[in-house]
C-alpha cells in the first residue's frame, strides 16, 4: 500500500536501525495499540518515536517522566479563572494523538497508573467527568532495562495494556556508519515532513477490522493462549486481552503486507512481541525476565502446529 510504504520510508530516513522494529511500530499504529520500546540508552528509542510522530500530520506530545512527576502533569488540572470567575480545565499532554512517554519506568507507579484508563478506553476521568481523547490515540513509551539505577517496575496490569514490547538492539556496522556520517537526530529529523494525515490513519485502522481471520487461525491463536496458561514454567499465561491483541496484530500485519486476509506467518511473527511481556515465569522477577519469558514463548510456538 503506497501510503504505508511512504510512511515506512519516511521513518527509515531518520531511524537507521532495526527494520523489523519499524514494522512493529506500524503494526501497533494500525491495530490501535500502544508500544513499549525497551533497550539500553543510546540505541534510538526516542528518535524512532519522534520519526513516527513527525511523519503523521497530527497532535504530538512528549512527556519526559521523572520521579517527582504527578498524575496531574499527565492528565491536566482544573484551575479557577479570575477573568470568567469559573473553573477551567487545562488539558495535559495526554490529550494528543501520539504521546511519547519517555523513560516511563523512571516515574512512580502512581503516575504510571494515570495512563491506564487512557490506554485501555481512550478516555480519562478527571474531577468526576469523563473526557474523550482525540482519535487516533497511541502511547509510545520508552524505558531502559529495569536493572538500571533509578527505575521503577511497571505493574503487570499496565504492561498488559501495551500491544507490544519491542527491543531495538544495536545497529549493524553499516547502519552505524550512516548514523555517524548523517547524524539524523540533529539534521533530518528536524526537517521531516508528514506523509500521512490523521484521517488517513483512522481510515487504515478501520480497514484492519475488515481483514479476514479464518476460524482455523482463530483456533490457532486460542491454542497458543491456552498453552501459556498450562505451561509448567509459567505462573501466569496470556489473558484473553492478549489473544485479542495477537489477532489484531496479525490483521494489521496482513494489511501492512497488502493482503485482506491473515496467514499463519502473520500470527507467528507477532507472538513474541505481543505475548512475552504478558506472561510471568515461575522464576519470578517482578515483570518476568524478558529473556526467560521469550524463551518459553518460543518453545510454545514450536510445540503448536500452525494451520496449513
Amino acid at each position: 500500500m503506497e501510503r504505508l510504504e511512504r510512511l515506512r520510508q519516511n521513518i527509515a530516513s531518520v531511524y537507521m536501525g532495526n527494520k523489523s522494529a519499524v514494522e512493529r511500530l506500524l503494526v501497533c499504529l494500525l491495530a490501535r495499540g500502544h508500544v513499549l520500546i525497551e533497550d539500553v540508552p543510546g540505541v534510538g528509542k526516542t528518535v524512532l518515536a519522534h520519526a513516527l510522530a513527525r511523519s503523521i500530520d497530527c497532535k504530538f506530545s512528549r512527556l519526559q517522566l521523572t520521579p517527582d512527576m504527578l498524575p496531574a502533569d499527565v492528565l491536566g488540572v482544573t484551575v479557577y479563572s479570575q477573568e470568567t470567575e469559573q473553573f477551567v480545565f487545562k488539558p495535559g499532554p495526554i490529550f494528543s494523538n501520539i504521546l511519547l512517554a519517555d523513560e516511563i519506568n523512571r516515574t512512580t507507579p502512581r503516575t504510571q497508573s494515570a495512563l491506564l484508563e487512557a490506554m485501555n478506553e481512550g478516555q480519562v476521568s478527571i474531577d468526576g467527568e469523563t473526557r474523550k481523547l482525540p482519535p487516533p490515540f497511541m502511547v509510545i513509551a520508552t524505558q531502559n532495562p529495569f536493572e538500571f539505577e533509578g527505575t521503577y517496575f511497571l505493574p503487570e496490569n499496565q504492561l498488559d495494556r501495551f500491544l507490544m514490547r519491542v527491543n531495538l538492539g544495536y545497529p549493524s556496522p553499516d547502519d552505524e556508519a550512516r548514523i555517524i556520517t548523517q547524524q539524523p537526530s540533529i539534521t533530518t529529523l528536524q526537517h521531516l515532513d508528514p506523509v500521512m494525515t490523521r484521517e488517513d490513519v483512522i481510515e487504515l485502522q478501520e480497514r484492519v477490522n475488515q481483514v479476514r481471520l479464518d476460524e482455523s487461525l482463530i483456533d490457532y491463536v486460542i491454542r497458543i493462549g491456552v498453552a501459556t496458561r498450562t505451561h509448567d514454567q509459567l505462573q501466569i499465561g496470556v489473558s484473553p486481552r492478549g489473544t485479542l491483541a495477537l489477532a489484531q496484530a496479525a490483521r494489521a500485519t496482513a494489511l501492512l503486507h497488502q493482503r485482506d486476509y491473515v496467514v499463519p506467518d502473520d500470527i507467528i511473527s507477532n507472538v513474541l512481541p505481543v505475548c512475552s511481556h504478558r506472561v510471568i515465569a515461575k522464576t519470578y522477577m517482578h515483570d518476568g525476565s524478558p529473556l526467560t519469558t521469550s524463551r518459553i514463548i518460543q518453545q510454545v510456538i514450536e510445540t503448536i502446529p500452525s494451520p496449513a
